[in-house]
């Protein structure tokens, strides 16, 4: 079994705003059988933290088009995306790039 993360979640760029316009938290997955990943990580999002219109978030299994994510600074492109697996005190930013309604 995998122990519980901490894990620090930043919002930027008007994402903060589907999260009632906080731009950090710091949040604590509970433990798990199998490896937090991305993808686990997006469907913990989306059932605790996302109160309105999940969809401008998320698509699918993964963040809607134009929405950037960073882990530890790095373009998560770099580090497998959805399947990167998740490390105690981890910082995951969110940029949206997208602007206007």
């Amino acid at each position: 079994a995998h122990p519980a993360l901490s894990l620090a979640l930043l919002c930027r760029g008007g994402a903060e705003l589907l999260f009632d316009g906080v731009k950090k938290h710091q949040v604590t997955l509970p433990g798990q059988e199998e490896p937090w990943d991305i993808r686990n990580l997006l469907v913990w999002i989306k059932k605790n933290l996302l109160k309105e219109r999940p969809e401008l978030f998320i698509r699918g299994d993964s963040v809607r088009p134009g929405i950037l994510v960073l882990i530890n600074d790095a373009d998560w492109e770099l580090l497998g995306e959805l399947d990167y697996q998740l490390q105690d005190q981890d910082s995951i930013l969110f940029i949206s790039t997208l602007h206007g309604g």
